[in-house]
């Protein structure tokens, strides 16, 4: 396994890190100063990113999470340390070089399993930055961490199908720039269990679709990236061209859309951790109490030195994994895609713990950004599969060595 960037990756990062100090930490207060304004609508991205999305298409920093001919054309190795950046100013960057859940995911799916049609008119936009997108796979009556207990109903009325059903916390749908929802449901209640679910696009204005409230996370909106929300189906009718794949085929999707997202979340993940771990470093060294400062403490030292093994860790097990992707495909990577996903959003937790803790009361206010990325954190131990399943799932797969 070779870790090094090739010349393109080194080109990128210079790019992007420019891009970063001139453009993206500076809109950070503006950030905070945009969303703090009590006349904006609540759940439209705020104007700064829309500047900043600007800017990036103008530099071609934009697509880069995506394959193929469609977007950078970069690997996921290569990809790696860019999202790692971005990471850095999580609430801004991402979103900056359309590289944010779950429009990325989103995009993926239809480069991948879309029609011609369902590309031309969904994936172009998407890709363009024009309309945004959610996925709406979670729901409130059933523990969704098994995709398979989702009852949502997909059912097949001609030339439509008609769906019913309610789903919660579907990132970005508060977003009136959200023109599309990825929905799945069930077509065949009696089919296999893993063979009764399909996924179908419902364009947001479609009668019957009602997003009745927007939801919070550990008290924040996360109006930055379009809101989460809850969101009834009755009685919706779609064309049955808007059936992605074919019935049947929703869970084999939904896996095959979930394992990129569980990299990037935690690419972008290790990100947070290095910004934390400054942001702490930076503290310790300028704050004194009883009479030397915090970082002659020993309990402070201890703290850094065992963030940066964590950080090392961590990222060298997420290059593993984008190595084996690359070169022996996601399946093939199966094992280690569950492993990061256990290990980095805890790692990056304990290290955004300890410098909320080195941050002391500012480190719960809203005058840093440490209390919203730990609850934003928080949640990738849900998102995408929360750590029991995936723990479940790999010590099967160990046991199974041995019988």
């Amino acid at each position: 396994m070779d870790f090094g960037h090739d010349a393109r990756t080194v080109h990128l990062l210079g790019e992007l890190g420019s891009f970063m100090d001139e453009f993206v930490y500076p809109a950070e207060p503006v950030l905070a100063e945009q969303l703090a304004d009590p006349g904006r609508d609540p759940w439209r991205i705020p104007p700064v990113i829309g500047e900043l999305r600007a800017a990036a298409k103008a530099r071609g920093l934009w697509n880069l999470f995506l394959p193929g001919e469609l977007g950078a054309g970069l690997t996921n190795l290569q990809y790696a340390p860019l999202a790692e950046l971005t990471g850095r100013s999580v609430l801004l960057a991402p979103a900056a070089v359309n590289c944010a859940a779950p429009d990325t995911g989103n995009m993926e799916l239809l480069a991948q399993f879309g029609s011609a049609e369902q590309r031309e008119q969904w994936l172009r936009p998407l890709l363009d930055g024009d309309i945004r997108s959610a996925f709406a796979m979670t729901e409130p009556d059933v523990a969704s961490s098994d995709a398979t207990n989702i009852t949502t109903r997909i059912e097949r009325d001609g030339d439509e199908y008609v769906v019913n059903g309610r789903k919660w916390y579907i990132t970005g749908a508060m977003n009136p720039d959200c023109r599309i929802f990825i929905v799945m449901g069930k077509t065949d209640p009696d089919a296999d269990v893993r063979r009764q679910q399909s996924m179908i696009l419902v364009p947001r204005d479609t009668p019957g679709v009602r997003v009745l409230r927007g939801m919070r996370v550990f008290g924040y909106e996360d109006a930055d990236h379009g809101g989460h929300a809850e969101i009834l189906f009755e009685d919706v009718r779609v064309p049955a061209a808007n059936l992605i794949g074919e019935e049947g085929s929703g869970f084999a999707i939904a896996q095959a859309r979930l394992g990129p997202g569980r990299i990037h979340h935690c690419m972008r993940a290790l990100g947070m951790a290095e910004r934390a771990l400054e942001l702490t470093c930076r503290r310790v060294n300028s704050r004194v109490a009883f009479g030397r400062p915090l970082a002659d403490q020993g309990v402070v030292q201890d703290w850094i030195a065992e963030a940066r093994v964590r950080i090392e860790q961590a990222r060298l097990l997420v290059l593993k994994t984008a190595w084996l992707m690359d070169t022996v495909g996601n399946r093939g990577a199966h094992t280690e895609i569950q492993a990061i996903k256990i290990a980095v959003p805890s790692t990056v937790e304990w290290i955004l713990d300890k410098a909320v803790q080195a941050h002391g009361a500012a480190g719960v206010s809203q005058d840093t950004a440490l209390a919203q990325l730990w609850a934003g954190n928080r949640t990738l131990r849900l998102a995408d599969g929360p750590d029991e399943v995936h723990k479940r799932s790999l010590a099967r797969r160990e046991l199974k060595k041995y019988r």
